[in-house]
């Protein structure tokens, strides 16, 4: 034999126990067994709703994070790159732009297109790499010839938005 359920008397308990520990808020309303509480209702401490058009990084704050290392030898460095969607929309038709190292010059890339090979470059997306899922991540790099100069670009913009470097 089963023991009766008190889930309506401990559900009413719970959101007691959450409303004091939201700091007074008031407790929810209770709903009847099968009723639905409206679309517009807030629940206390979530994030307002996005208005970010899908395909596009959300209108603030960085939408992605860039891990950048390079291997250089000689006169020469391979680069990679691992771009990251923090969002939670899809990014399409995406664009990495960055400044290059003085004496840097692009000679051949792979996932992506680049230009102009030197100075700051923008890097978009080639054949399958054109979207970036939420919480995906996708692999592009290049070859490079320097003059000396081996370092990393200091900042990547995708499709305007600032990156975390990761």
């Amino acid at each position: 034999m089963r023991p009766k359920s008190s889930l309506p008397g401990a559900a009413a308990a719970a959101a007691v126990t959450l409303a004091a520990a939201l700091g007074g808020v008031g407790a929810p309303t209770t709903a009847s067994a099968g009723t639905t509480p409206p679309s517009s209702a807030a629940v206390p401490g979530s994030p307002a709703p996005s208005t970010a058009v899908p395909g596009s990084p959300p209108p603030s704050g960085a939408a992605c994070t860039v891990r950048y290392s390079a291997y250089t030898w000689d006169t020469y460095l391979t680069s990679s790159i691992t771009i990251t969607n923090t969002g939670v929309t899809t990014i399409t038709s995406w664009r990495l732009t960055f400044p290059l190292p003085t004496g840097q010059h692009i000679t051949t890339g792979w996932n992506a297109v680049y230009s102009p090979s030197s100075g700051t470059v923008t890097a978009r997306g080639h054949d399958d790499h054109v979207t970036i899922g939420p919480g995906g991540a996708i692999a592009i790099g290049f070859v490079a010839d320097h003059t000396g100069d081996t370092g990393s670009p200091t900042s990547f913009t995708l499709n305007g938005t600032p990156c975390a470097l990761g």
